[in-house]
C-alpha cells in the first residue's frame, strides 16, 4: 500500500490567489499513484474543493458541535465541502491550549461524520531529555482515545522539538515510538485493528530525509509542514513512493 503523505499548509499561503496556484501546480505535478492529502485554512477549502484533483482535501482543526459557537467550524459544513480528513490535536493547537478532554470530543465529532482524523501526538525537548517520550504518549493516547470504539483513523507522530526545526527525529528513534504506540492501540483495540490504523511520521520532513521514515522507520506515512509550501519539493517526496 502507498504511503499516505499529508501536506499540512497551517497558515500560508496569505491569499486565494497563491493557495489556488501552489494547488494547481501540486495537481498538475502529481504522480498518478501517490496518496496525497493536503490540509489549507479554512478560507482556501470551498475554492479549493470545487477544483477537479487528485489530491485529497483535509482541514486543518474542527470543532465538535455546530450552533451558536462563534468563530468556529463544525465538522458537518467540513463535510459538506467534501473534506475527507481533519487534523486534530496539533501541538501548535495544544500550545494555545487546546486539550485532551477537548481533542477527545473533536476526534468523537470527526468519527461520527464518518471523515478520517490524522490525530497528532508528540513530547517536548524536556519529556525526551527526561525520558519520558512512551509515557508522554501513552497518556495522550488514552486521554484523547477515550470512550472512542474502533474506527477509521491515522495517528501521526510528531515531536515537538523537531518541528521546524530542522533537527529531524534519527530513523532509529522513530522506528521505536511507531512501535511503542501500535503496542499501546493493540491494548485499546485489538492486534488486528491495531494494525489498520496508519501511523505518519511529521517533524522537519524534506525530500533528503523522507524516505527513510517509510522504508527504514516503517511509517506508513508522512505529515509534512513547510516542504508542502513548496510545489516541487512536496512533487519530489511523492514520486520517491511511486
Amino acid at each position: 500500500m502507498k504511503p499516505l503523505i499529508v501536506g499540512n499548509w497551517k497558515c500560508n499561503p496569505e491569499s486565494l490567489k497563491e493557495a489556488q496556484k501552489l494547488f494547481l501546480e501540486l495537481n498538475k505535478r502529481m504522480p498518478k499513484k501517490a496518496q496525497a492529502v493536503v490540509c489549507p485554512s479554512f478560507i482556501f477549502l470551498k475554492d479549493l474543493a470545487a477544483r477537479k484533483s487528485a489530491l485529497q482535501l483535509g482541514a486543518q482543526n474542527c470543532f465538535y458541535q455546530s450552533g451558536a459557537f462563534t468563530g468556529e467550524i463544525s465538522v458537518k459544513m467540513l463535510k459538506n465541502l467534501g473534506v475527507k480528513y481533519v487534523i486534530i490535536g496539533h501541538s501548535e493547537r495544544r500550545a494555545l491550549g487546546e486539550t485532551d478532554k477537548l481533542i477527545n470530543l473533536k476526534l468523537k465529532a470527526v468519527l461520527k461524520e464518518k471523515l478520517i482524523p490524522i490525530l497528532c501526538i508528540g513530547e517536548s525537548k524536556k519529556d525526551r531529555q527526561n525520558n519520558r517520550t512512551a509515557l508522554k504518549l501513552k497518556n495522550q493516547l488514552k486521554k484523547d482515545l477515550k470512550g472512542i470504539k474502533f474506527s477509521k483513523m491515522v495517528i501521526a507522530y510528531e515531536p515537538i522539538w523537531a518541528i521546524g526545526s530542522n533537527n529531524p527525529c534519527r530513523i532509529e528513534e522513530a522506528t521505536v515510538t511507531k512501535l511503542l504506540i501500535k503496542k499501546y492501540l493493540r491494548e485499546v483495540f485489538s492486534n488486528k485493528k491495531a494494525e489498520e490504523i496508519k501511523i505518519l511520521y511529521g517533524g522537519s520532513v524534506n525530500k533528503k530525509n523522507a524516505s527513510l521514515y517509510i522504508k527504514d522507520a516503517k511509517m506508513d506515512g508522512l505529515l509534512i509542514g513547510g516542504a508542502s509550501l513548496k510545489a516541487k519539493e512536496f512533487i519530489d517526496i511523492l514520486k520517491q513512493f511511486c
